[in-house]
């Protein structure tokens, strides 16, 4: 397949989650523009910190490049990339227009930080499936494990996701990141994840280059017992397709193996 030059596309990338997966990039940047500094983020340090929604790429520029995306299979088209989804202001529009193209459903990630806000709600509910993560139990655990921009409260994060789920038409998962800093939580994690009851529940440890050890097969394992009775997806449990990336560098560079 021919290399293209894109900016705000990449991929398409083989994803344990969503199958053959097409990132799209709202913010296009060299920084990382995110709410939270995980300690376990590919990316590394969040550069750009802040809650505050703005336009960072506009959605015209997303459609026409997709306009030239060449003939792939693609399972879904994504919102990820340097960035927190939520934080792109034109969320919501960007996510409408994808889907007039009809190439693929469309899913967003998000890291929950503002899901208590009702125009945050409402932006990530036009999506098919939208996946937030949940990797705290406490306050306490927020602040060590996902280090939030000031004034994120862990209570209006149980809130919001509650809320989502209830008024969501899509499909809705929880993803949990699961490392030495909460693995010995988990039954309390499990706890609030039979209270939220999403479509989904994805068990995932680190796998990409990054500051923290990854949990062993046996660990994650271990990690899955308490979740029996639930829908759940487990990183190691994944198979992943082939895939070959039409702008590798720009894939890369997003899935954080280039700082």
């Amino acid at each position: 397949m021919r290399k293209k030059d894109f900016k705000y596309i990449y991929g398409p990338v083989s994803s344990w989650r969503l199958g053959v997966s097409l990132g799209i990039d709202l913010f296009s940047s060299s920084k990382k523009i995110c709410s939270f500094n995980c300690i376990y983020c590919q990316l590394g340090s969040t550069t750009r910190f802040t809650k505050k929604p703005g336009v960072y790429v506009p959605t015209q520029k997303i459609i026409e490049e997709l306009e030239q995306l060449p003939k792939i299979k693609i399972d879904y088209i994504t919102f990820s990339g340097r960035g927190e989804s939520s934080l792109a202001k034109n969320l919501a529009e960007a996510t409408k227009a994808v889907k007039k193209l009809k190439i693929a459903p469309v899913a967003i990630l998000t890291n929950s930080s503002l899901i208590d806000q009702a125009e945050i709600r409402k932006n990530l509910s036009f999506a098919d499936f939208v996946i937030a993560k949940l990797d705290s139990y406490s306050q306490e655990s927020l602040e060590k494990i996902n280090q939030p921009a000031k004034a994120i409260k862990f209570r209006k994060i149980i809130q919001g996701i509650k809320q989502f789920k209830k008024d969501f038409k899509g499909k809705f998962a929880l993803q949990i990141m699961f490392t030495e800093e909460n693995q010995g939580d988990v039954e309390t994690l499990a706890k609030l994840a039979r209270e939220i009851n999403p479509d989904q529940i994805q068990i995932n440890t680190p796998t990409r280059p990054c500051k923290v050890r990854r949990l062993s097969r046996e660990a994650i394992t271990r990690v899955k017992k308490y979740f029996a009775g639930l829908n759940f997806i487990s990183v190691y449990d994944a198979r992943p397709k082939k895939v070959v990336a039409f702008s590798k560098k720009e894939t890369l560079i997003r899935r954080g193996k280039v700082i």
